[in-house]
C-alpha cells in the first residue's frame, strides 16, 4: 500500500469543534445486503474492506442501524473497535420494515430506543455523531429535536446532525442543540441542496453529502467530465470526487463500497488535484444537466 494514497490528503475537518476528521470518509451503507438489506454477498470482502480504513487514512466512518438493519454498525464493531481516533457517525429514527421500506418514525421513545441500541452494537459509552436520519413527518419537529437534545445532555450523544434537511430545520434545531453536521444529497448533477450548503458554510457545519459519485449524463464521450479524467488518467468517479472535495471545505464526502479494489480507488480521489478551469467546466456541464 503507497504511503501517498491517504484520506489525509483531502485536508481535514473539525466536527463540532472538538473532533479532527479526515474529509474524505467512508459511507457503509453498502457493507450489508441487496436493498441494504440483511449480510453482504461477500462478508470476507466487506471485512477486509473495512480493516483497511485506517491504512488509507479515513477516520470518519458514517453508518445507521437502518442499514441491514444493524448489519452494518455490527461489522463495524467487529472489525475496527475500540476506534482509535476514529469518529465512527450513526444514524437513527428510520424503521426498515421490510427489504423495500424505509419508514420515518421519531416518536421520543423510539429515537431513545435508536440510541440505546446503537451504543450497545458499536460498543461505545457515548455515540460522537448521532444523526436523525429522517424527521418524522406525523411526531411534532421540535418533540424529536428535544428528545435528541435530552440524550445529548445526559452524555449519550456527542454532537447531532440532520439528514436531509433545509434550513428552517437547521434553525429550528439550534433551539434544542449546536447542528454539527447535515447530510443531504449533493453531486456533479444534483444542487437542489445548493442553499443549504452555504448556510453549512457560513455557519462551519460539516456536509456530508450523500449519493457524491453520481455524475448522471456528464459520463459520455466528449463531455468535461470524461476529458478530464483523460487528462488526469483517472477515472470518471474520481473526478467527481475530486469536484465535490474542491466545492467547499466543509465538504464530506463519504463514498461507500464493500469491496477494498473498490475503495482504495476512491481514496485515490482524495489526492486527486483538480485544476481550476477543469472544476470550472465541469460545474458549468452539471449545472446544465440539473
Amino acid at each position: 500500500m503507497s504511503a501517498e494514497l491517504s484520506a489525509a490528503s483531502a485536508g481535514q475537518f473539525e466536527i463540532g469543534g472538538d473532533f479532527t476528521i479526515n474529509r474524505f470518509g467512508f459511507g457503509a451503507m453498502r457493507l450489508t445486503g441487496k436493498s441494504i438489506w440483511g449480510d453482504p454477498a461477500n462478508p470476507a470482502a466487506a471485512r477486509e474492506t473495512l480493516r483497511l480504513l485506517p491504512d488509507l487514512g479515513i477516520n470518519f466512518i458514517d453508518t445507521a442501524d437502518a442499514y441491514g438493519p444493524f448489519v452494518s454498525e455490527d461489522l463495524i464493531r467487529e472489525v475496527l473497535h475500540p476506534y482509535k481516533d476514529m469518529m465512527i457517525a450513526t444514524k437513527g429514527g428510520l424503521a426498515r420494515p421490510g427489504p423495500e421500506t424505509w419508514r420515518p418514525l421519531g416518536r421520543p421513545e423510539y429515537l431513545r430506543q435508536c440510541v440505546m441500541m446503537s451504543l450497545r452494537r458499536l460498543g461505545v459509552a457515548r455515540i460522537d455523531l448521532w444523526q436523525l436520519h429522517r424527521i418524522d413527518p406525523s411526531v411534532p419537529r421540535d418533540e424529536q429535536y428535544s428528545a435528541i437534545a435530552a440524550m445529548r445532555k445526559e452524555g449519550l450523544i456527542r454532537h447531532v446532525g440532520l439528514c436531509d434537511v433545509g434550513i428552517d430545520d437547521i434553525e429550528a434545531a439550534h433551539k434544542h442543540f449546536p447542528v454539527a453536521t447535515v447530510q443531504n444529497r449533493f453531486n456533479l448533477v444534483n444542487r437542489s441542496s445548493e442553499d443549504v450548503l452555504i448556510y453549512c458554510e457560513q455557519h462551519n457545519i460539516g456536509f456530508i453529502p450523500w449519493a457524491p459519485l453520481a455524475a448522471g449524463a456528464l459520463a459520455h464521450p466528449g463531455s468535461a467530465l470524461m476529458q478530464t479524467a483523460r487528462t488526469l488518467k483517472a477515472t470518471p468517479s474520481q473526478v467527481a470526487l475530486a469536484w465535490v472535495l474542491k466545492r467547499s471545505k466543509i465538504m464530506l464526502p463519504i463514498p461507500g463500497t464493500a469491496n477494498p479494489e473498490h475503495l482504495v480507488e476512491n481514496v485515490a480521489a482524495a489526492t486527486l488535484e483538480l485544476p481550476d478551469e477543469a472544476f470550472a467546466a465541469l460545474d458549468q456541464q452539471g449545472c446544465k444537466a440539473l
